[in-house]
């Protein structure tokens, strides 16, 4: 690790309201964390490079107008398009959870087929199914993937909380399937939504309706991670709803745990 210590900027704009656990989840863990509006990257007031990883994290960022997270895409696209590629190329992190997975799959950064970037999204996340808001806690079983800081092991089933209105992974129907095989071959597909008892299952096990039941995916290099599900609110074991019943378990902690020891080894 270096002299600084693993600094960690929680990025934000207007409509971003998931920063302060966030921030904490690396807070947590070791990191030295802090607030970083995306204006301050663009107009030169804070530099990307200063940082080992970038969090972005869940919220309706810019009102979800025209799209989940298009437009802090937008506003990241042209002034850091380059800073990011070279970022990511430097095998640093970067983390998107539910609002922050729609703005990396906006920004083409993920499932990123053929490259570091598309110049077109190669995904989206539609609106459930259900045409309705999910909030609620779910299953997610962990598939074999190349995420280089996930600890959990293939198999493992675990529950995180949900709350989104546009989470259905969905892949261009004239190459859903040339896609999805692609990233079950370079294992790219993290963690899937299942039942209580580990079989992928539809709706309400599958909250979206998300294809291959598709919860997180991560980048054929393995360092940049998009997920649904928010682990930095099953950070502690207070927050899980059987906390009263069996002492609850804190399934969050193990992938922000996973991201410091990735980030202690490599830098």
């Amino acid at each position: 690790m270096n002299n600084g210590g693993i600094r960690v900027a929680v990025l934000r704009m207007e409509g971003t309201n998931c920063e302060e656990e966030s921030l904490n989840s690396m807070k947590n863990v070791g990191a030295n964390s802090e607030y970083v509006h995306i204006r301050d990257l663009i107009n030169g007031k804070k530099n990307i490079h200063d940082y080992h990883m970038l969090f972005f994290p869940g919220g309706f960022s810019g009102g979800d107008y025209v799209r989940a997270g298009a437009i802090f895409a937008s506003m990241i696209k042209g002034p850091l398009l380059r800073e990011i590629v070279k970022f990511i190329e430097d095998e640093k992190v970067v983390l998107g959870v539910c609002n922050g997975f729609q703005v990396l799959v906006e920004l083409g950064l993920l499932p990123g087929i053929g490259g570091v970037m598309s110049e077109k999204p190669q995904a989206v996340l539609a609106p459930n199914i259900s045409n309705r808001f999910e909030c609620r806690w779910v299953y997610v079983k962990i598939e074999e993937n190349n995420c280089k800081f996930i600890k959990y092991k293939k198999g493992d089933l675990i529950s995180l909380p949900i709350a989104h209105a546009e989470g259905r992974f969905m892949l261009p129907l004239d190459r859903e399937e040339e896609y999805l095989q692609d990233m079950i071959h370079k294992k790219q597909i993290v963690m899937r939504y299942a039942d209580s008892s580990g079989n992928y299952s539809g709706y309400p096990w599958n909250p979206n309706g998300s294809i291959y039941n598709i919860a997180g995916i991560c980048n054929e290099i393995g360092n940049v991670f998009g997920l649904m599900p928010h682990p930095e609110r099953a950070f502690f074991r207070y927050q899980h709803p059987e906390f009263t019943i069996n002492g609850g378990k804190n399934y969050g902690k193990n992938v922000f745990e996973g991201i410091m020891e990735y980030l202690n080894k490599k830098f």
